[in-house]
C-alpha cells in the first residue's frame, strides 16, 4: 500500500508544481508589461494635441529653441507660447486665459496661483543671475551697479511686480543705491529694447537676456555677493484640457529636451 500511494503521489505533486510554476511565470510577465514599457509609451503619447505654455519673457529664446526639438519629435504636437512678464501672465491665468502650463521667473507670482488653487504643485526647473545690460562698446563706461546712479546715465528698469525689476530693486536697496529710472517696462525684453534703440544707456536684466541680445548688447557683471536667489518654477494649470501634454512639458523642462535648451541658453539647472 505504501508503495502504491507513493507512486500515485508523484504525478500529483508534479502537477501541483507545474501549475505553480506557470502561475508565477504569468504573474512575472504581467509586472514587466505594466512597468518600464508604459513610461515610454505614455511619454510619446503625451506630447500631442494643442498645448499653450505661458512663460516668462526671459525664457523666450530657450523655449523657442526647445520647440523645434519637441515638434520634430512629436509631429502631433501643436505648441504655442505666450511670453510676458510673470505678473502679467499670472493675472491672465486668474482671468481664465487658456493656459496649460505656467513657467514663472519667480516663486512669488507662482505662489499667487497656488494660493488661488489654479495650478498643481510647482517644481523648480532653472536658475538665473542678474546682469547690467548696456549698448555695445559700453559708451557710458558703466562698471557696476553704483554707476547706474551717476548723473547723465539714463536707466530703465522693469515695473513693480515684474521679477527682474523686483530683484533689481532688492539689490539696489541692499547696496543703498538710488536709481531714478526713465521708465518702468512690462518685461525684460521691453527693457532691453530701450537700450538697443538708444533710448536708454543701461538696464538690469538676466544674464541669459544679455546672451540672447546679440552684438548690440554688452553685459556688465553683478558680483555674486550682490546676487539674489533667482529660481524659476513651472506648473500644470489645473484648467488644462490636455493634462498629459502639459505634464510632459513640465517634465521636459526639469530634465528633458527643454532643460537642454535652457542650459544651452545660459540658465543654471534647478540644483
Amino acid at each position: 500500500m505504501r508503495i502504491r500511494l507513493f507512486r500515485l503521489g508523484v504525478p500529483a505533486v508534479a502537477a501541483v508544481l507545474l501549475v505553480s510554476a506557470c502561475g508565477a511565470s504569468t504573474k512575472s510577465s504581467s509586472s514587466t508589461t505594466t512597468g518600464a514599457p508604459s513610461t515610454t509609451a505614455s511619454t510619446a503619447g503625451a506630447m500631442s494635441g494643442t498645448l499653450n505654455v505661458f512663460a516668462a519673457a526671459s525664457l523666450t529664446s530657450a523655449f523657442n529653441n526647445a520647440k523645434t526639438t519637441l515638434t520634430a519629435a512629436n509631429p502631433g504636437l501643436n505648441l504655442t507660447y505666450n511670453f510676458a512678464g510673470s505678473n502679467t501672465l499670472a493675472t491672465q491665468i486668474q482671468q481664465s486665459a487658456p493656459a496649460d502650463v505656467f513657467a514663472s521667473a519667480d516663486p512669488k507670482n507662482m505662489q499667487t496661483l497656488v494660493t488661488a488653487g489654479l495650478v498643481e504643485t510647482p517644481v523648480t526647473f532653472a536658475r538665473n543671475k542678474l546682469r547690467i545690460a548696456v549698448a555695445a562698446g559700453n559708451p557710458k563706461k558703466i562698471t557696476g551697479l553704483a554707476d547706474l546712479a551717476k548723473p547723465g546715465v539714463t536707466v530703465v528698469l522693469e515695473a513693480q511686480g515684474v521679477p527682474a525689476g523686483d530683484y533689481t530693486r532688492q539689490v539696489l536697496a541692499s547696496r543703498k543705491i538710488t536709481v531714478t529710472p526713465k521708465s518702468l517696462e512690462t518685461d525684460v525684453k521691453s527693457a532691453l529694447a530701450k537700450v538697443t534703440s538708444g533710448e536708454a544707456d543701461a538696464t538690469v536684466v538676466y544674464q541669459t537676456d544679455v546672451a540672447a541680445g546679440g552684438s548690440k548688447i554688452q553685459g556688465v557683471t553683478v558680483p555674486d555677493a550682490d546676487q539674489p536667489q533667482i529660481t524659476y518654477p513651472i506648473a500644470v494649470v489645473k484648467a488644462t484640457r490636455n493634462h498629459a501634454a502639459a505634464q510632459a512639458f513640465v517634465d521636459s523642462a526639469v530634465s528633458g529636451d527643454v532643460q537642454k535648451a535652457l542650459i544651452a541658453a545660459g540658465f543654471a539647472p534647478p540644483q
